[in-house]
């Protein structure tokens, strides 16, 4: 009776403080200067969603809490962009459609992102961001650096205790050039 009468999830809040975290990281300048992301809605939600795919990549599966988080986590990430939409003057009956859109974008880039990263793959997940961010045909030296920033960015996030991110406690690397 109490948790539907106050209503709130248990990871919410940690949820949208690690989409935070993911989102701060995504908006390093690196990628946008360096790398030559987009600088467009397109580009920076592929940059939003490679961060909080690491995220949900890393809780999910640990245990239930990790499960919820994770949801949590996504949901944060859903909510923002729904807004960002209505902010941008979408209306209500473009919204649902667009938010679907998103999702199943987001959906089939984690299905991709985790087959790379968990075979420890640069080369699979450099041709994945090359054709979801850059909209290209094949990885160019750009996508792999994309790709290897991020494979360490997975490798520092695994390296952090459950309890910091259950508490939603995140914290990313500087996107910057990845020594040969």
């Amino acid at each position: 009776m109490l948790g539907g009468l106050f209503g709130r999830k248990r990871y919410e809040r940690a949820g949208f403080e690690l989409y935070t975290a993911a989102v701060r990281a995504a908006r390093d300048p690196f990628y946008y200067t360096a790398l030559g992301v987009p600088d467009t809605l397109d580009g920076r939600f592929d940059m939003v969603g490679a961060h909080v795919f690491l995220l949900i990549h890393r809780v999910h599966g640990v245990s239930k809490p990790g499960a919820e988080l994770a949801q949590a986590l996504f949901d944060a990430m859903f909510s923002d962009m729904d807004q960002s939409l209505r902010e941008i003057g979408a209306s209500d009956m473009s919204l649902g459609k667009r938010v679907r859109a998103m999702w199943e974008a987001f959906n089939g880039r984690a299905t991709t992102y985790a087959a790379a990263i968990d075979a420890g793959d640069m080369e699979a997940l450099a041709t994945a961001l090359a054709r979801n961010v850059w909209r290209g045909a094949g990885p160019d030296d750009n996508a792999r650096k994309a790709a290897a920033v991020l494979l360490r960015q997975a490798r520092h996030l695994a390296s952090q205790p459950m309890e910091r991110l259950l508490a939603g406690q995140a914290s990313f690397l500087a996107a910057e050039p990845v020594p040969a």
